[in-house]
């Protein structure tokens, strides 16, 4: 759960986006411009994490009075090797925010941190992660709590489709690739799995807001609305309106999470009473011309 320290909104003097070269760093930056906030963008260009010397680089970029908001990441983290360069990469981010100490850190982690459950996840549920990318968000988040004196706000996004996705994983963006240019969707198994989508504009507006109250704690950024990947599949078919085919596959494995990751959301409306989540249509509408 979030605590504001500003209850009324106040614009941060500066934002440092460590990542915003990257999908959710890019509009991140994106909505800090929006409202002419101060923001320095730190890329792969500025600082290689897994350099020598990285957390010095950083911290001559950082001042006490920032935001700093930490997105950088290799991710989904897979296997051991890039578990490794991911904590390497926090390290070096933990040794800058030692020696600086900037007022207001965020982390955007994962929802992969929580264990799978049938029931709606909150914010208090079980952070027992049952993959490599849930335990290197986790094992990044626990260095920052033990790293950060001042305040730290955690975000933890369930599944992030939107305009620009580099990942073109399965779901959203993939679809609508495949639909605009003529080529069938393809299905694991038969799409049945059910869960959250958010847009990436939802993820930056709540960067945003969290930032301008000074927030601390951790927020779960999910809809509450889950959808099966063939109904996915079937709005994007329908926006797009072209003859394209929806085809199950043979699964290979189990499905992800059981097949179903519901997100109770209480605590972003508790949180930001106006904020409203982009529905999944709506945001399916942005994806169009996303080639």
């Amino acid at each position: 759960m979030l605590r504001h320290n500003f209850p009324e909104p106040a614009q941060p003097s500066r934002v440092v986006v460590l990542g915003a070269a990257g999908f959710v760093g890019g509009a991140a930056k994106n909505a800090f411009d929006l409202e002419a906030t101060d923001v320095l963008s730190l890329g792969r260009s500025e600082i290689d994490l897994l350099s020598p010397g990285a957390g010095l680089k950083i911290a001559g970029h950082l001042r006490p009075a920032d935001t700093f908001i930490v997105v950088s990441a290799e991710a989904p983290c897979k296997d051991a090797a890039m578990l490794i360069r991911n904590v390497q990469m926090m390290i070096g981010v933990c040794e800058a925010i030692s020696k600086i100490q900037p007022q207001h850190i965020i982390y955007v982690s994962s929802d992969a941190v929580y264990a799978d459950s049938m029931e709606p996840l909150r914010e208090t549920s079980n952070a027992e992660p049952g993959s490599m990318h849930g335990v290197m968000h986790l094992t990044r988040e626990i260095m920052l709590k033990e790293t950060v004196e001042n305040t730290l706000a955690i975000l933890r996004p369930t599944l992030i489709y939107g305009p620009a996705d580099p990942h073109n994983g399965y779901g959203p963006n993939r679809f609508s690739r495949l639909v605009a240019a003529g080529d069938d969707i393809r299905l694991f198994g038969e799409g049945e799995e059910q869960r959250d989508h958010i847009l990436v504009d939802d993820v930056a507006e709540l960067l945003r807001l969290i930032a301008w109250h000074k927030s601390a704690g951790i927020l779960n950024a999910a809809t509450g609305s889950i959808t099966s990947f063939k109904k996915i599949a079937e709005m994007v078919v329908d926006q797009f309106a072209k003859p394209v085919a929806i085809k199950g596959s043979p699964r290979v494995g189990l499905m992800p999470h059981n097949g179903y990751r519901p997100f109770n959301p209480a605590a972003t409306f508790a949180a930001f009473p106006s904020f409203e989540y982009v529905s999944l249509n709506n945001g399916l509408l942005s994806l169009k011309g996303d080639q």
